[in-house]
């Protein structure tokens, strides 16, 4: 069994985040991982990226959004992005990135995380479900808001 292993984005792994692949159809869902890659430099306070690695390979890259401040509800406890390597789906990968979001959020005194997903398939909807996460709104663009109790 794969060994994985959470890291703080770092310039030893920035290049390897900004270069996961998906699986073709995958990338509608996502905006470009390099504007993910800008954010918490704009906004050190709140932001959290994280990439994991598979044996020592960078093979996912979640971001949260930690802001007990923030005005939209949805954004005070949230995962801004997270994207999986095609070839490392299925591995646990996604989950172990959820899951330790979730227990950062559980120390820093948060009650749920949530997350906003665009429905379609091959997009990351039965993911989150999977994880626990319940629809419990929409956005003004019709993406679903998602939330998972801690």
């Amino acid at each position: 069994m794969a060994t994985l292993v959470l890291e703080e984005l770092n310039a030893r792994n920035i290049a390897a985040a900004n270069s996961l692949s998906l699986k073709q159809g995958q990338e509608r869902f996502v905006a470009p991982l390099s504007y993910a890659m800008a954010e918490p430099f704009v906004n050190q306070s709140t932001t959290w990226p994280r990439v994991v690695l598979e044996d020592g390979k960078v093979v996912g890259f979640i971001m949260g959004n930690f802001d007990p401040d923030a005005t939209r509800e949805e954004f005070r406890c949230c995962i801004w992005r997270i994207n999986v390597a095609a070839d490392a789906q299925g591995h646990g990968v996604g989950r172990f990135a959820v899951e330790q979001l979730a227990d950062e959020a559980r120390r820093r005194g948060f009650e749920r995380v949530t997350v906003i997903w665009e429905s379609g398939e091959l997009g990351p909807e039965e993911f989150f479900l999977r994880l626990g996460f319940t629809p419990i709104g929409e956005t003004e663009y019709g993406e679903v808001v998602g939330a998972l109790p801690l």
